[in-house]
């Protein structure tokens, strides 16, 4: 099946590869595993790239797509390429420059996709966790209302196709969408979500608003160490995922993909490693069942690798919501 084919429609009329591929990488390997795992993810077969400003390797990547272009694997309309606003720039006059900033280290003139990466504000500057001396962060109080307006302009602009949300929960989501003077809703909301995770209610509600939900950390987590508890259990160790993936002669990585792809989520896949990055395409090649659907579904248990305590005392901090 080609992959290119494999694409959802967003409420404003673009199209988004079901199947994308993940660049966060801990910082220390960021650079380098961009420069490796990139170019190999696009000639597997691979068009959605996940970027964002705080991972730091957005140059890496523009050079990895400049290449590819040039080379003529793609066209650069055959990549769907996403980035994300950080937290320190969601005053309203400074998301444009941090878009701007972007397609400068992607060498792009446009993004597919931009979204705000979490709704909580941070105080502006060049450090990403701006701390006290006490090492607790500094919060910048914003409304995220303006900086959705702010968005609206970058896609007037043409410097977006598409405008989106990233780990917003319902309510915030409603304020969005019950804002005055709405001009776009975000056409995706970019959330944790995997079979221990599997955000049904979240889920519902986004379709309820034709807002795609994309999953991070599909496949559990890479547990990194700032970032993830390492007392959760490993989403790929399942017996029932494991049970599932023998019974297709697949892996569990293949199964947790597939799962997310056939409940009409966008999924993204995270790889360092080439022969999971290609195997990771056959997520085409087979289907679960209504029975092994059934199953993976009774495995949700609330379980968040990616749960951000930093920021849990920011008025804004999206987690503490049921969905």
């Amino acid at each position: 099946m080609d992959p290119k084919s494999q694409r959802v429609k967003l409420n404003d009329g673009h199209f988004i590869p079901v199947l994308g591929f993940g660049t966060y990488a801990p910082l220390e390997v960021a650079k380098k595993e961009a420069l490796e795992f990139t170019p190999f993810a696009i000639e597997v077969g691979f068009r959605h790239i996940d970027c964002a400003h705080a991972y730091q390797n957005e140059e890496e990547i523009g050079q990895v797509i400049r290449s590819k272009i040039a080379d003529g694997t793609v066209k650069r309309e055959d990549i769907f390429c996403t980035s994300k606003l950080w937290l320190t720039s969601l005053r309203p006059e400074l998301v444009r420059p941090a878009l701007e900033k972007s397609l400068k280290n992607l060498q792009l003139d446009y993004v597919d996709l931009y979204i705000m990466h979490y709704p909580m504000a941070l105080k502006p500057g060049e450090e990403l966790f701006p701390k006290d001396e006490n090492g607790k962060l500094i919060f910048d109080s914003v409304d995220f209302c303006r900086t959705w307006e702010a968005l609206e302009k970058c896609k007037d602009a043409g410097l977006a196709k598409s405008i989106g949300v990233s780990n917003f929960n319902h309510k915030q989501l409603e304020r969005i969408l019950n804002k005055p003077g709405l001009k776009y809703k975000p056409v995706c909301n970019q959330v944790e979500c995997h079979p221990y995770l599997n955000q049904s209610k979240l889920l519902d509600f986004c379709k309820s608003h034709e807002i795609v939900l994309v999953a991070y950390a599909g496949l559990g987590s890479q547990r990194v160490k700032e970032w993830v508890n390492q007392n959760h259990p490993v989403l790929l160790e399942d017996p029932v995922l494991s049970a599932i993936a023998q019974k297709h002669k697949k892996t569990a990585a293949l199964v947790a993909l597939r799962y997310q792809i056939q409940r009409g989520v966008v999924v993204l896949a995270k790889g360092n490693n080439k022969k999971w990055i290609k195997e990771n395409m056959q997520v085409f090649d087979f289907e679960l069942t209504p029975e092994d659907m059934k199953a993976i579904d009774g495995l949700n248990r609330n379980i968040r690798y990616y749960e951000l305590h930093l920021g849990v005392s920011h008025p804004e901090f999206p987690f503490s919501e049921e969905y």
